[in-house]
């Protein structure tokens, strides 16, 4: 029949009621919103009853639709009524799951509009729920990951580069834009000093290449987890000298998740050195609120001979704080 056809476009699903009369019942076609079949039914008794409900389907059993939608029942001509329902959100999975009952005496012709605000996945496994429609977040990571493609072309294979890299054992081509975002040090460098403006070579002598890679890798954002966790300590003096402040923090917050016997106290020596705070009590509370000094007293006088005096000052103050009197 005509009347149980469903209009679509975009998000909003339209269905004309023809002729409907008190006390029956009627159900539209499947209509296709999002990933989903849908169907409408309106029955009329005292109320005119609307529901909404996907199509039975392995689709709607596995992964159930989560939907925010509004509905709006309206009749034109002489006597124009429109009733506007809340906004519901409603996980949607079977013919009894929503109904919207409408007091008013709506027979003959009328318009039935289901707007739909947003559809969800809802996992059975009780995970979140995710949006089957682009959203900014997901357009964003959509255009941070092509993005981060295009770089990663750019440094492997050196697409446009105009700058050498020297360090201890090889060289590196990279980007003075790339480097200059990044690093205000860069920056200053190719803006003002004529010999790296000029010969488009700069030489980083405290590194070797492959740890040079490893700061361009981050630099550009495709670094994987193990080249960053191999690299943290000469990241780290590298993000030191040159101003690179997220990186510093990126090495600082990497240097607390495994601090043991072996490194508390080197660890401790390159917080005290970079300024560190965090990495600093971290190594202080390892050592003495948790009292793990006595596995490291055979290093400890090694330690001492080289500290900085304000360190040993501070550590000093800790075990006071530890080992205050009963």
């Amino acid at each position: 029949m005509a009347d149980t056809k469903v209009e679509t476009i975009s998000r909003l699903a339209q269905w004309k009621i023809e002729n409907f009369s008190p006390c029956s019942f009627k159900k539209s076609d499947p209509f296709k919103i999002g990933i989903w079949n849908w169907q409408l039914s309106i029955e009329k008794n005292r109320l005119l009853y609307v529901r909404l409900f996907p199509e039975p389907s392995r689709l709607s059993k596995e992964q159930p639709p989560l939907a925010r939608f509004v509905l709006r029942v309206s009749k034109t001509g002489a006597n124009r009524m429109l009733y506007i329902s809340p906004i519901h959100e409603r996980l949607l999975r079977t013919y009894e799951d929503f109904v919207w009952s409408v007091d008013s005496a709506f027979h003959g012709r009328f318009i039935i509009d289901v707007e739909f605000l947003d559809l969800k996945i809802c996992p059975l496994d009780g995970g979140e729920a995710c949006s089957v429609w682009p959203s900014d977040q997901m357009m964003q990571s959509s255009s941070a990951q092509n993005s981060l493609q295009c770089l990663s072309r750019m440094l492997d294979e050196a697409i446009h580069s105009d700058l050498t890299i020297n360090t201890v054992d090889g060289t590196l081509r990279a980007h003075k834009a790339i480097l200059s975002a990044s690093s205000p040090v860069f920056q200053s460098m190719f803006h003002h000093n004529p010999k790296e403006k000029e010969s488009s070579t700069i030489y980083i002598e405290d590194m070797s290449r492959e740890s040079c890679m490893a700061l361009l890798n981050y630099l550009y954002g495709t670094i994987k987890q193990e080249d960053f966790w191999k690299h943290r300590l000469t990241l780290l003096g590298a993000a030191n000298k040159y101003g690179i402040v997220h990186l510093k923090e990126a090495c600082e917050e990497g240097l607390l998740e495994d601090i043991n016997s072996g490194n508390v106290l080197e660890r401790l020596q390159e917080a005290w050195l970079y300024q560190l705070n965090k990495l600093k009590k971290g190594c202080l509370m390892y050592l003495f609120d948790f009292g793990k000094i006595y596995d490291v007293r055979d290093e400890v006088d090694n330690f001492f001979r080289h500290a900085d005096r304000e360190l040993m000052l501070e550590m000093f103050q800790e075990v006071l704080t530890v080992w205050k009197p009963v």
